[in-house]
């Protein structure tokens, strides 16, 4: 341990020490809670190493641990070698190079198999929905009561409460328009719609 431990504190691998404690007390906050893993999104996404999408602080995180892998591992070469104080300090340089040189390849690499887990797309929302038409899948659709099936831009469906304020003849089967949001009660306020009216529809 004593041959690890001179070597984590000494350079190169003691730059990288530093900041692998930061990254550590980092997510032991987000495990525990009092910090979020977006919280230094910005705009970076992890861009600098061609992975978009990929919070910065994953791909930080990455980048400075396999640095300091790499970077303990070259100083430990280097001092089973005890090359003369000259060519311990070249080595010492190559040794940060290659750290860094790897810990951006290999970040790279690895994000990339990452970007799956983080869509560049924001989560569907239910404001998307306002403009959309709908089927009725009630009986009927009051003030107070009344369902329909809408279809997402994905393809998928989804089944929304919905309201109307006035008393159309809004039964199951017929198509309506979800033209607001209602937060509080969290349904759509729907209206009579006829597809024919619709200008996507005409030849």
């Amino acid at each position: 341990m004593g041959e690890f431990s001179t070597a984590a504190l000494g350079f190169p691998a003691a730059l990288f020490s530093a900041a692998l404690v930061v990254v550590i007390g980092f997510w032991l906050l987000v495990l525990v809670g009092g910090a979020d893993h977006h919280g230094f999104d910005g705009h970076g996404h992890g861009d600098a190493v061609g992975a978009g999408g990929v919070p910065v602080t994953v791909a930080a995180s990455l980048m400075i641990a396999i640095a300091w892998f790499t970077s303990l591992t070259g100083s430990v070469l280097v001092r089973r070698l005890d090359p003369s104080g000259a060519v311990r300090a070249g080595l010492d340089l190559a040794v940060l190079a290659a750290a860094m040189l790897l810990a951006w390849s290999v970040t790279r690499l690895l994000l990339r198999r990452l970007r799956v887990l983080f869509p560049d797309q924001p989560p569907p929302s239910r404001l998307d929905f306002i403009g959309v038409t709908c089927t009725i899948r009630t009986g009927s659709v009051s003030a107070s009561f009344g369902q329909a099936e809408v279809a997402a831009a994905d393809g998928s469906t989804a089944v929304v409460q919905v309201r109307q304020q006035g008393h159309d003849d809004l039964r199951a089967g017929s198509t309506a328009l979800l033209y607001a949001f209602d937060e509080d009660g969290e349904f759509f306020w729907v209206a009579p719609f006829d597809p024919a009216l619709d200008p996507r529809s005409a030849p």
